[in-house]
């Protein structure tokens, strides 16, 4: 059985619950116990991306929206299967540059890049430009940072793709605050470059028609972030400076 076949077979039972012959609904159970482990999650976030799988190394995972109502956590979204790192979460604070993993924690959703004028969303965005770059050159000094314009830097990410990777691309904080060298960079929530849901270097990969739903949805003033990581890890109630 390939690597791809078996990823595809253990996403399926993630998200349907049919590997442990629990109800189709057992996702959405799950991210809200995972919520309550990380019961220190601070008050001003309203409004919550989990993002999971079972296995270590696997690159499939599920993303379930949440909201807070007064005290308490609801789902606001059915299931949505997202694309990680190649080789799946890091360990805790393990994240390093290049190495394919995307980095698990807690972390706000920051600056959203946009190719369109108009985009449904309340959240700020900046329109893209050719001249929109992401530092990943762990030597520079705007390493891990938005420049647009001219750089110094021996190598970054162009933010405007001749594909639609990038059309709804909102960055992950991830070692934003501060920069640490060669911790990782360009940690990005965006869409698959394909119809179907494709692996990435770091980032969390979205249908176009689920991040479509998620920006529709979200409100600055809830403080929209991401809390990532292998069940396991997760369960075991993470601890964040996020």
């Amino acid at each position: 059985m390939t690597k791809e076949i078996l990823s595809v077979i253990l996403f399926i039972g993630l998200l349907s619950g049919s590997v442990l012959g629990q109800k189709p609904t057992q996702s959405g159970h799950k991210a809200l116990r995972i919520v309550n482990k990380n019961a220190a999650l601070p008050d001003s976030i309203r409004q919550l991306l989990v993002v999971f799988n079972e296995t270590s190394g696997q690159d499939l995972a599920v993303l379930v929206a949440l909201e807070k109502k007064g005290n308490k956590w609801q789902t606001v979204t059915e299931p949505m299967q997202a694309g990680i790192g190649r080789k799946g979460f890091a360990a805790p604070g393990a994240k390093r540059e290049g190495d394919d993993q995307s980095p698990t924690g807690l972390f706000r959703l920051g600056q959203l890049f946009c190719y369109d004028k108009n985009v449904d969303t309340r959240i700020p965005f900046i329109q893209t430009t050719p001249e929109d770059k992401w530092i990943d050159d762990p030597n520079s000094p705007d390493y891990n940072r938005y420049i647009r314009g001219t750089t110094q830097a021996k190598s970054y990410e162009k933010l405007l793709l001749n594909g639609n990777d990038y059309r709804y691309c909102m960055v992950i904080e991830y070692n934003t605050n501060p920069v640490i060298k060669g911790h990782g960079s360009a940690i990005f929530l965006h869409l698959s470059e394909y119809e179907t849901i494709n692996s990435s270097s770091g980032c969390v990969v979205l249908l176009r028609k689920d991040m479509e739903k998620l920006l529709k949805w979200m409100n600055p003033e809830s403080k929209p972030s991401i809390l990532m990581g292998t069940e396991k890890v997760l369960m075991s109630g993470l601890k964040s400076k996020k």
